[in-house]
């Protein structure tokens, strides 16, 4: 079964208000939904309260940050959703970036790879319902025992954006969420998973692949412009993502964008935005050609597309009316 997924809560929507949306979107063949948290609400909240609204939908996060949640609090987190949704939720970690963790949130962004695999490792283990007792380089657990243990323990995915980190997901998790890249983007990306599964013993056919996939369904064109050099500008000025495109080859495309933002030209950044870029990370379009474009994804080895509504609308009623019509109209053929 080919898994077709969304990301919520949608834009413009208030948490309370997505009961019919999460209920219709399971009656129209989604398979997937998974929470995010920036800047909003937290990842677990809209999964608790989607557990209860639906009956068949994955709900996963995409994802919990382990520099935000000790691992105790991500271990019983997570139990929490497995019993709420049995063998339905699926726990995605990961580091975020140096804005989010160290920025706002004033926790130092050191070692991320080593973090991510070191809180895996001890989460994974307190998922045992065993006594804990792990001191690793950067986390650690001393006689920590899950008391509740109703529920099996969820998988664990491990968000990636480069080789060491993709590495480690398909050596130590079960499937790994990518991010911010385009459909030609995801072979080499998926190899590298793949590669850190193989190298571990483990079978990389296996491997989950969650790819998070910015859609506008709109024809539009000054206006998924102006929300594409938004979009691009805000998040691959991030050093991890920066880094990523870099490793992807579109340092030459990218240059002289973050050559203006380092220089605080956030106007001549914006502008300095190559149009190809844009059509490469943003989906849009009307409904077909969305729908071919998330296949594209699909057929270069993405397992379970997960798709990020982008509104046009300015007020959150019609942001909210917008991503609804897309939830609508992108559901499985």
């Amino acid at each position: 079964m080919q898994r077709w997924g969304f990301t919520f809560p949608f834009d413009g929507l208030p948490l309370h208000a997505h009961k019919g949306a999460l209920q219709e979107a399971e009656s129209l063949g989604y398979t997937d939904a998974w929470s995010y948290e920036i800047d909003g609400v937290d990842c677990f909240a809209p999964l608790a309260l989607a557990s209860a609204w639906t009956g068949k939908l994955r709900l996963g996060t995409a994802i919990a940050n382990v520099y935000t949640r000790a691992p105790l609090t991500l271990a019983i987190s997570a139990n929490g959703m497995a019993e709420a949704a049995p063998g339905r939720f699926a726990l995605g970690l990961g580091a975020g970036s140096s804005v989010i963790v160290e920025r706002w949130g004033g926790v130092p962004f050191e070692l991320p790879y080593r973090k991510v695999r070191d809180v895996t490792a001890i989460v994974r283990a307190a998922f045992t319902g065993e006594k804990v007792v792990e001191k690793r380089e950067t986390a650690s657990a001393d006689g920590f025992r899950l008391s509740r243990r109703l529920a099996d323990p969820p998988p664990i995915y491990i968000a990636a954006l480069r080789e060491r980190m993709l590495e480690l997901a398909g050596a130590v998790a079960d499937g790994v969420i990518i991010n911010w890249l385009s459909a030609d983007d995801v072979p080499r990306v998926v190899a590298a998973a793949r590669r850190g599964a193989e190298r571990a013993g483990r079978d990389p056919a296996k491997l989950d692949i969650v790819a998070r996939i910015f859609v506008c369904m709109s024809q539009e064109d000054a206006l998924v412009d102006f929300l594409g050099r938004r979009a691009v500008a805000a998040y691959l000025n991030v050093p991890v993502y920066a880094k990523l495109h870099a490793w992807l080859g579109r340092s030459n495309a990218l240059g002289p964008m973050w050559e203006a933002w380092r220089a605080g030209d956030r106007k001549g950044a914006t502008a300095a935005i190559p149009r190809e870029v844009i059509d490469d990370l943003l989906i849009h379009g009307d409904a077909e050609t969305c729908r071919r474009k998330v296949q594209a994804y699909v057929d270069n080895g993405v397992t379970t597309p997960v798709m990020n509504f982008m509104p046009l609308g300015i007020d959150p009623q019609t942001r909210a009316e917008q991503s609804l019509a897309m939830l609508r109209a992108l559901a499985p053929a």
